[in-house]
């Protein structure tokens, strides 16, 4: 859990820090552990909005096998938080 709650809890200072919205590279996965997936929605997405966060941009390829829980986890905190998916790092600039 730490592996994936520590790098999170990193974000959410610099979140704090900068007032700035939050990018994350899906495109070579990661393992959903649904205690983490239940953290992240009912912490990170509530803190990262509380320290200024207002949107999450998720670095995804288009057949990315994790894009039904990336879906799944942008449902749960919709009314929180705005939620952007970048086929191509490109769009990132115009974001």
């Amino acid at each position: 859990m730490d592996d994936y709650r520590k790098p999170l809890e990193y974000a959410l200072d610099i979140i704090k820090e900068h007032r700035c919205n939050y990018v994350a590279d899906t495109r070579d996965g990661f393992e959903n552990i649904p205690e983490d997936t239940a953290w992240v929605a009912d912490y990170f997405m509530p803190e990262a909005v509380k320290r200024g966060c207002e949107c999450i941009y998720f670095i995804i390829d288009e057949d990315n096998f994790l894009k039904e829980e990336l879906e799944g986890q942008a449902a749960d905190s919709a009314n929180l938080i705005q939620f952007k998916y970048i086929y191509d790092i490109k769009e990132i600039e115009n974001a």
